[in-house]
């Protein structure tokens, strides 16, 4: 049962959650309405590459194969705000709305998502639309397994700064059961549990639809018993519009201390904007020291601060 008290930001403070209902409501996009959210998103390509990469698919092949559903907002008169609903809720809500709008917006996709019950594994997006979007449903969700609410989201529109590793390359599905380990390590020591727990099974179709497209970067060494593994990793997790974001950056511990992060970001970089996009970005948490140095060595910079809400 939802209690009175009202929810105190992460950040410090006390922000009060916009009532629901009301005539600026948001509501359940169709396909038709598909081009004008895309036009909402590409008004900041990087922020809302992670909203805009699943309404793309969604254009292409449906919901369904999108794997959610599309907000808008308001519920009448053209979109000044989208959120998309899946395996994540990623609020997109432009700045240019102005502070007092950008709360509206805010409200409207909490009230929805009140509406419909919680489906969604985290709220993940830039960091005043995330921690918005939770203000109006910490008092009527589960709590959270954590906040990050300072992940600097950076991005390089030109080539790397370091030369890159020539021993990376695409991963192929002959390569799944050597890259899948890789996978599932990294995302347990990010998240803090397993993916593949009781099952996994859109997990590994996940890792097999990266591999298949062309989106899964490796490098490979043998280990001291002869065995070859994966030694460093990084997918492109979304593609929109003229921007790809990296996900899944990880050195096998064994390797760590070589500088292979730094070569293979560069190697990554130098494959995806000539393949895949012009622009590419990726967000990391803030306290991840190491992490931030390795972009900035290659030539990344933060463009805007992303926040996630993490179940």
């Amino acid at each position: 049962m939802a209690t009175s008290r009202t929810p105190l930001h992460p950040r410090g403070g006390v922000r009060r959650a916009p009532a629901p209902g009301g005539p600026a409501d948001a509501r359940v996009l169709g396909m038709p309405d598909l081009p004008e959210a895309l036009a909402v998103c590409y008004l900041e390509p990087v922020a809302s590459v992670l909203a805009a990469s699943r309404l793309e698919i969604a254009t292409r092949s449906g919901f369904a194969a999108a794997g959610g559903q599309g907000w808008g907002f308001p519920a009448t008169g053209p979109l000044e705000a989208v959120c998309w609903a899946g395996a994540n809720l990623v609020p997109v809500v432009p700045d240019a709305l102005g502070a007092a709008r950008q709360s509206e917006a805010a409200g409207a996709f909490a009230a929805l998502a009140r509406a419909q019950g919680r489906r969604s594994s985290s709220i993940v997006g830039e960091r005043e639309a995330a921690l918005g979007l939770w203000d109006g449903l910490e008092r009527y969700w589960p709590a959270p397994r954590e906040i990050r609410v300072d992940q600097p989201s950076m991005a390089i529109t030109r080539g790397s700064d370091v030369a890159p590793d020539p021993a990376l390359r695409r991963s192929t599905l002959a390569e799944l059961d050597m890259v899948l380990p890789a996978c599932v390590r990294m995302f347990t020591e990010e998240v803090g549990y397993s993916p593949v727990a009781g099952g996994g099974g859109p997990y590994v179709q996940r890792v097999r639809s990266l591999i298949a497209d062309g989106r899964s970067f490796i490098r490979t060494e043998t280990t001291p018993r002869g065995r070859e593994t994966v030694a460093f990793k990084a997918e492109v997790g979304a593609v929109a519009g003229t921007v790809a974001q990296i996900q899944g950056v990880w050195v096998d511990p064994l390797f760590r201390g070589r500088g292979w992060s730094v070569t293979g970001m560069s190697a990554v970089v130098g494959a995806v904007r000539e393949t895949i996009a012009p622009v590419v970005s990726l967000y990391v948490n803030n306290y991840n020291e190491r992490a931030l140095a390795t972009y900035r060595r290659v030539g990344f910079e933060q463009v805007g601060t992303f926040a996630t809400v993490l179940f």
